[in-house]
């Protein structure tokens, strides 16, 4: 898993030539600079070196895209494209812009820039800005920023994250932060009253020496559609979480068939209705996944931000990784003790112990049983503690992953 440190930074390599901006967004980047720019002639060059893929390696990090771009010297130039970086007041309205509409939140996990948000994250008029080592004396932006300005929008098309980070956060925090907002949003929905389904247990109904009766036939319908699926009363079961609890049940059949062994079958209901939301990074975020986190937080007797939790949990490390969420316990002498020292001499700073914790501000570690060590990270003077990074037998490597 990627920490927040280490998603700030992205590196591409050089954009294919010909590429050009294919998407609205990609198109209303291109824009910002042309709208600042006093020589068409000059970024009709830029368009021609982009095209003829004179722009090299591009790196972004929060409010800068690099790049050396290709000239009439030997010597390539070192071209810089700038965009304001976003407060956290400002990202606290995005998020929680993206978190309460669906359809942003499934545009942006489709890699689309949600319509809604465009006036937010685009650059507008004078937020773009250029600079390049090139000798041109004239006003900004001179052909090689135009050109890279043409090879970023290429990689914008296919990656808006791209466009995020540039606003100063990484893909992976983003998400992280939407799971949390989403799991929130969640909780405070007004779930549909329970209701009681009738059925038998699976075991006593193999053992009847008969069998319950199947149901009629679904009537022809009267124009081709799609699939009907069971249950069909209203009161059912969402048919999407079937679906994915059907597929799910499928994987362990298998599992099942083929080596004789259930992967599965020492869970119980919390860890197993935690395996079941973390099965896609972005579980909880969309309408159906968050139907499903509702219904598996109210089995268990949880809340969707501990769900939530526990999900990001187990895609850091499985089940040890939510026994050391769960599970404070009393470590012996040894690694533990050199721990500190060890994080102190790398310049991580000095960590007070509790129990098998290792905390400092907003950082923390986490020892599990089998000798693994766990990151966990949370906002400044809070103690909402959330995984980060993977597990790793040594202190010093799973706090910088």
């Amino acid at each position: 898993m990627i920490t927040a440190r280490d998603d700030r930074r992205r590196t591409f390599d050089a954009v294919p030539a010909g590429a050009q901006a294919a998407t609205w967004w990609g198109r209303a980047w291109v824009r910002a600079l042309e709208e600042r720019a006093p020589d068409p002639a000059r970024l009709a060059r830029g368009r021609a070196y982009a095209c003829e893929g004179h722009v090299e390696t591009v790196t972004v990090t929060p409010g800068r895209i690099v790049a050396y771009v290709r000239g009439s010297r030997a010597r390539p130039y070192r071209t810089e494209l700038s965009l304001g970086s976003f407060t956290d007041a400002d990202w606290a309205e995005v998020l929680e812009a993206v978190a309460a509409d669906p359809a942003a939140l499934a545009a942006l996990l489709e890699r689309e820039v949600p319509q809604s948000l465009a006036e937010r994250i685009l650059p507008g008029p004078g937020e773009l800005s250029a600079r390049c080592s090139c000798p041109d004396p004239a006003r900004p932006p001179c052909k090689h920023a135009a050109a890279l300005c043409y090879s970023a929008a290429h990689l914008l098309d296919a990656d808006p994250f791209v466009l995020l980070l540039l606003r100063g956060r990484g893909e992976r925090e983003l998400l992280d932060e939407l799971a949390r907002r989403s799991a929130a949003h969640a909780a405070r929905e007004q779930p549909d009253a329970a209701r009681d389904f009738p059925g038998v247990p699976a075991r006593a109904e193999v053992a009847r020496t008969g069998r319950l009766p199947l149901p009629a036939p679904l009537a022809a319908p009267a124009v081709a559609g799609p699939p009907p699926a069971y249950p069909s009363d209203p009161a059912a079961p969402d048919p999407l979480a079937l679906e994915q609890l059907a597929t799910d049940a499928a994987a362990r059949a298998l599992a099942l068939l083929t080596t004789g062994e259930d992967p599965i079958g020492g869970l119980d209901l919390w860890q197993d209705a935690v395996r079941l939301a973390s099965a896609h990074p972005t579980a909880g975020l969309t309408g159906a996944a968050r139907a499903l986190y509702r219904d598996l937080a109210r089995a268990t007797g949880r809340t969707t931000t501990d769900l939530a939790r526990a999900a990001a949990a187990w895609r850091q490390g499985g089940l040890p990784a939510l026994t050391a969420l769960d599970e404070p316990w009393d470590p012996p002498a040894g690694p533990f003790d050199r721990a500190r020292p060890l994080l102190l001499a790398a310049g991580l700073g000095s960590f007070r112990p509790d129990r098998n914790r290792l905390t400092a501000h907003t950082r923390q570690l986490r020892l599990g049983r089998e000798g693994l060590w766990y990151a966990y990270e949370a906002r400044p003077g809070t103690e909402d503690w959330w995984p980060a990074g993977r597990p790793s037998p040594d202190p010093v490597s799973a706090l910088r992953r």
